[in-house]
């Protein structure tokens, strides 16, 4: 218990990555991690797809840049040599808090590994798009989804970024 309280607050996104890629082992305690997640109503909407095929990250990194704005060429996945794509059910209420929680898992079981992460936004753009589409259809999804997020995986090329002070006025405690 103590280990993971610790991991929670220790845990930092990572920005740059080696190219070696995460083990299946690894790759298996992340999904896993974000399939334990609660969901509203254990309706489950979130879906995963791992991607660690280079071209597949290539493209989606150049359609999630588009979309983001970024300069020509920018690696809005910092070279992190595994994505994971999350998305959800559209058709479920709480789409997007469900598949946010399954987010905040896979961060922390990676990092729980020793691996960096990070959330990277616009899964939803991307997911509107024709290629997000081909993504869908490749893995196996049929019907309407939603992107919540990325998650880009991989060992950290300089460790862990150092703690941030937090805010003074966090929290409240009312008693």
């Amino acid at each position: 218990m103590k280990q993971t309280l610790e991991d929670l607050k220790n845990r930092r996104s990572v920005k740059e990555y080696t190219d070696e890629q995460i083990t299946d082992e690894q790759l298996q305690e992340i999904l896993e991690a974000g399939m334990n997640a609660p969901s509203g109503g254990n309706r489950q909407p979130a879906v995963f797809i791992a991607v660690q095929n280079r071209e597949w990250i290539k493209k989606l990194c150049r359609l999630n840049a588009e979309i983001a704005g970024a300069p020509e060429g920018f690696d809005v996945f910092y070279g992190a040599p595994c994505v994971i794509v999350v998305a959800a059910d559209a058709s479920s209420p709480d789409a997007v808090k469900d598949g946010s929680l399954c987010i905040g898992n896979m961060l922390n079981a990676a990092y729980a590994l020793g691996l960096g992460a990070r959330w990277i936004n616009r899964a939803d753009g991307m997911l509107e798009d024709s290629l997000g589409k081909e993504l869908l259809k490749e893995a196996g999804y049929e019907g309407s989804y939603i992107g919540i997020g990325n998650v880009i995986v991989g060992y950290p090329k300089n460790g862990y970024p150092q703690p941030v002070e937090h805010k003074k006025d966090y929290y409240r405690i009312i008693r």
